[in-house]
C-alpha cells in the first residue's frame, strides 16, 4: 500500500464535506430524511458524520504518535495541550461569533449572558463540535501515548461499559430518554442552562460533558485502525507486496482483518442496542460500536480501490481538497453563515405592517434555490450543495497555493 495513504485523506475530506452539507440546508423546515439526525433513538446517514470525523482524528493520530515517542513526554504534552486549547477556543469563538445579534431592530453585542426579547436568560454555548473534538483528542492522546495498543483497546471497552453502567445508575426507571438521561443535570450544574444547547425544547447539550466520555473511544478505535494499517503497510513495503508462503496476498489479508473487525463491532453494536439503544444525541456505547464498524467498512473500501487497485477518480480529488484543510474549512462553514446572518435585506412588510427583513444568508435560498421545480426539499438541498461547492473552491485555491492551516 502507498505510504501516503491517500484513502485516509479522501475519507477525512468526504466526512468534512458531508458535515457541511447536512449543517447548512436552505431551510430546516424542508430537508430529506437521510440528511436529518434521528429524532432520538436510531441511526441515519447524517448520524455517521461526527463519529466518522472523530474516527479520522484517531487515524491521523497514528501517524504522529511515533514522532512523539521519539521526542519524549515534554514535546508530547506541549503539542497536545496547545492543540487541545486552540481547537476548544476556536469552537467557543465560533459559538460567540459574530459577537452581536439583532434585538428590537438594533445590533446588540453578545455578552457572555444576556436576556432575549422574551425576557429569557441566554448566553454563549460552551460546548460544540470542535470542543468535543478537542476533549476527545486530548484524552485519547494520553491513553494511546502511555498504553500499548491492546491496553488502549481494553481501556476503550471499559469506558463504554462504565458509561452504560452510569446511565443506568443515573436513572433506573428511564435512563435513555431526553428528560431522564443523567448527563443533563451534570451539564446544568457545570455549564449552566444559559450556556447549553436548547434546540430540543429544553436545556440539553448533545455535545455535553458526560456524552463526551464514550466519544473518546471513537478516537481510540480510529487510532487502533490507523496504527494497524500503518504497521501492515510498512510490513508489506518491506516484503515488496509479495504473497506469503501460504499464497496469501498481504494487501487482501489486511483488508480481510479490517472487515472482520468491522463485522465484530457492528454485531456488538446492534446486539448491545437491544438493551442500550443506538443514540447519537447521548452518544450511547452501542452507537460507538456501530459507527466505528461502519467507518472501518467505508475506509476499507477506499483502501481497496485507492491503495490496492490504484483507482483514480475525480470525486476522490474533490474530497481530497476538504481533507487538506479540514479544520479551517469547517470553521469557515460556521463563520460565513453567522456573518451573513447579521446582514439584513428589506423584504417588504410583515402581517402587522412593520418592515420585514431577510438575512443575506437566507436571501439566496428564498430568491434563488427555492425557485427550482419539485418539492421544497430540492431547493433546500441545492442551497447546501452550492455552499459546499463554494467552500471547495476556497479549499482548492488554498491547495493550489500550498496554503495548509494546521493547529
Amino acid at each position: 500500500m502507498n505510504q501516503r495513504y491517500y484513502s485516509l485523506d479522501v475519507f477525512r475530506g468526504a466526512t468534512v464535506a458531508f458535515m457541511i452539507l447536512v449543517n447548512n440546508p436552505g431551510t430546516w423546515s424542508h430537508i430529506y430524511a437521510p440528511l436529518a439526525h434521528a429524532p432520538w433513538h436510531g441511526l441515519t446517514p447524517t448520524d455517521l458524520v461526527f463519529p466518522f470525523f472523530l474516527f479520522a482524528v484517531g487515524n491521523a493520530m497514528a501517524f504522529v504518535m511515533p514522532r512523539f515517542e521519539q521526542t519524549g513526554p515534554a514535546t508530547f504534552w506541549k503539542k497536545v495541550l496547545k492543540r487541545t486549547i486552540l481547537i476548544f477556543l476556536i469552537g467557543l469563538l465560533l459559538n460567540w461569533f459574530p459577537f452581536m445579534h439583532w434585538q428590537d431592530d438594533q445590533l446588540v453585542f453578545n455578552s457572555w449572558t444576556w436576556y432575549n426579547s422574551d425576557g429569557e436568560r441566554t448566553g454563549i454555548r460552551i460546548m460544540g463540535v470542535l470542543q468535543r473534538i478537542a476533549l476527545c483528542y486530548f484524552f485519547a492522546s494520553i491513553i494511546v501515548y502511555y498504553a500499548k495498543a491492546r491496553i488502549a483497546f481494553l481501556i476503550g471497552v471499559l469506558l463504554l461499559v462504565v458509561y452504560w453502567a452510569i446511565c443506568i445508575a443515573g436513572n433506573n426507571s428511564d435512563p435513555y430518554s431526553l428528560s431522564g438521561w443523567f448527563g443533563t443535570s451534570i451539564d446544568k450544574t457545570i455549564l449552566g442552562e444559559a450556556h447549553m444547547y436548547n434546540g430540543e425544547g429544553l436545556p440539553f447539550d448533545p455535545e455535553g460533558l458526560m456524552s463526551t466520555l464514550p466519544s473518546i473511544v471513537q478516537v481510540i478505535f480510529g487510532f487502533l485502525v490507523g496504527d494497524y494499517i500503518l504497521k501492515r503497510g510498512k510490513a508489506i513495503a518491506i516484503n515488496n507486496g509479495e504473497t506469503t508462503e501460504a499464497g496469501v496476498n498481504p494487501n487482501y489479508q489486511t483488508l480481510t482483518i479490517l472487515f472482520v473487525a468491522a463485522t465484530a463491532l457492528l454485531f456488538t453494536g446492534y446486539t448491545w442496542g437491544l438493551s442500550f439503544p443506538i443514540n447519537k444525541k447521548i452518544w450511547t456505547s452501542s452507537y460507538v460500536a456501530c459507527t466505528s464498524g461502519l467507518a472501518i467498512v467505508v475506509l476499507s473500501i477506499l483502501i481497496y480501490f485507492i491503495e490496492v487497485k490504484k483507482v483514480s477518480a475525480g470525486w476522490m480529488r474533490f474530497f481530497d481538497v476538504f481533507g487538506k484543510n479540514p479544520l479551517f474549512i469547517y470553521a469557515l462553514s460556521g463563520l460565513l453563515p453567522e456573518l451573513l446572518g447579521t446582514i439584513r435585506i428589506s423584504n417588504g412588510t410583515n402581517a402587522s405592517g412593520k418592515p420585514d427583513y431577510v438575512s443575506a444568508w437566507g436571501w439566496f435560498h428564498q430568491n434563488i434555490t427555492s425557485k427550482i421545480p419539485g418539492p421544497p426539499e430540492n431547493g433546500s438541498l441545492l442551497f447546501a450543495l452550492c455552499f459546499v461547492f463554494l467552500l471547495w473552491l476556497i479549499g482548492y485555491w488554498m491547495n493550489k497555493k500550498r496554503i495548509y492551516i494546521k493547529v
